[in-house]
């Protein structure tokens, strides 16, 4: 029998990007609360790859940020799309209604 785990694990890691960039469209977010509302969404995401991912969206001008002072400890950054976050982030939609339109096809032929 093949083992699936791998699979799954390289699914998911093909989506984070996009599925990162939805929450962060929903408004300005923390990267722990992006972490919950992967985990919300049965998709584990951990910190050690969020970060990355958000430096490398930064860095190409679709993510923006501020620091907002916290009660309960050091200041927060926040992110949010920019203006080209949120066109790449329609171009991602388009492409995953595509792609999950052909595999429904195929799975339901």
């Amino acid at each position: 029998m093949v083992n699936t785990d791998n699979m799954q694990a390289q699914m998911r890691k093909g989506i984070h990007e996009f599925c990162i960039l939805s929450v962060i469209k929903r408004g300005e977010v923390y990267p722990a609360e992006i972490v919950a509302q992967m985990q919300d969404a049965q998709l584990t995401l951990l910190e050690g790859t969020l970060y990355p991912l958000l430096t490398r969206l930064k860095n190409a001008g679709l993510l923006t940020y501020r620091w907002v002072e916290s009660s309960s400890g050091p200041p927060r950054k926040y992110f949010l799309l920019t203006p080209a976050g949120h066109q790449y982030y329609q171009e991602l939609l388009t492409i995953w209604q595509d792609l999950s339109s052909a595999v429904n096809n195929l799975i339901h032929l």
